[in-house]
């Protein structure tokens, strides 16, 4: 059975990063499209990144309430949280430009779901699944420190 879980990971790795890698902008901006995904401008699924500080949950961001930061385009669900987010952008961007962190720490860059996240040490993390997220929850540390050092060089591999 552990055999069979880790081909499933493997594989739904290698399809989310093959979809990832015609094009791996530093924010994540994957949006599914039948059968794949792909990059829209919109960051992180269009969920607003202030709300997970907050409203302490995942909320979805208006379309009339934007900005622009770091390439992708970011919405918010109220006009004070676009207010902060432009104030200190780096605060509430997530981390690893908002794909899996759990991904990016075994050297995949994956699209997320935005209601699985977490916060350590007052940075923004997000995961792919729920199995994903288990992973991760498991030791957050070792994966964050695992992930610093390898995000930049997946940019550069899968762009």
């Amino acid at each position: 059975m552990k055999m069979m879980s880790k081909f499933a990971l493997a594989l739904a790795l290698f399809f989310t990063a093959a979809t990832v890698a015609a094009a791996a902008p530093h924010i994540n901006t994957l949006e599914k499209k039948g059968w794949g995904y792909k990059h829209n401008g919109v960051a992180i699924r269009g969920f607003d990144t202030v709300a997970y500080f907050t409203e302490g949950k995942a909320i979805k961001g208006s379309k009339s309430i934007t900005t622009s930061w770091d390439g992708a385009e970011w919405r918010f669900s109220k006009k004070e949280h676009l207010d902060m987010f432009v104030a200190a952008p780096e605060k509430f961007a997530p981390q690893y430009g908002g794909y899996c962190a759990y991904g990016v720490a075994v050297d995949n860059l994956v699209k997320i779901e935005g209601d699985l996240w977490d916060i350590v040490n007052g940075k923004l993390y997000l995961n792919y699944n729920k199995k994903f997220q288990k992973k991760w929850r498991a030791n957050p540390q070792k994966y964050i420190q695992e992930a610093d050092q390898k995000f930049d060089g997946l940019l550069r591999t899968q762009s």
